[in-house]
């Protein structure tokens, strides 16, 4: 009795995650996600960079690379920037998610940046959504103080 219902409670568990992915829009140019906002007067992810090295925050647009988003049901995504290292960017309140195929498109999203300190703890969080292997998960040992954007609508530009 005991493994039928962990057995049905792991099908449940299997079809929500299928569902949760399969009913957001697929992106393609002009889609928006969240806040329905325009790509006019963005900034681009280098501007963003600078800005940040005077002011502690920054609002308004941004417009970036798409490079990762969360494989689990696309709670996070994350924007290409000229070094190398990418910019997490998170939706207010869980709001809206981002479909899987949205990794390699240009987007412009609006909200809140700044410079954050990252747990380790959520480090791990993140890279296990984002299906990192355990290996890769163990080697986070510090804290990282990066830029994080906390997104009310992002669009899709090319």
């Amino acid at each position: 009795m005991r493994k039928q219902c962990l057995l049905l409670l792991s099908g449940l568990f299997a079809v929500t995650f299928t569902y949760a992915q399969s009913n957001i829009t697929p992106a393609k140019p002009g889609v928006t996600y969240g806040k329905a906002i325009t790509a006019e007067k963005a900034i681009a992810m280098n501007d963003l960079h600078r800005k940040l090295q005077t002011d502690t925050m920054y609002t308004g647009k941004i417009e970036g690379k798409v490079v990762e988003v969360c494989k689990k049901k696309g709670c996070f995504m994350k924007l290409e920037r000229a070094s190398g290292e990418p910019v997490m960017v998170r939706f207010s309140d869980y709001a809206f998610f981002m479909p899987q195929n949205i990794v390699g498109k240009t987007v412009v999203v609006e909200g809140v940046a700044k410079v954050n300190e990252t747990s380790v703890e959520r480090l791990k969080h993140f890279a296990e959504d984002a299906g990192r292997s355990r290996e890769e998960i163990a080697k986070i040992t510090a804290p990282k103080k990066d830029i994080q954007i906390m997104a009310d609508g992002v669009i899709v530009v090319k």
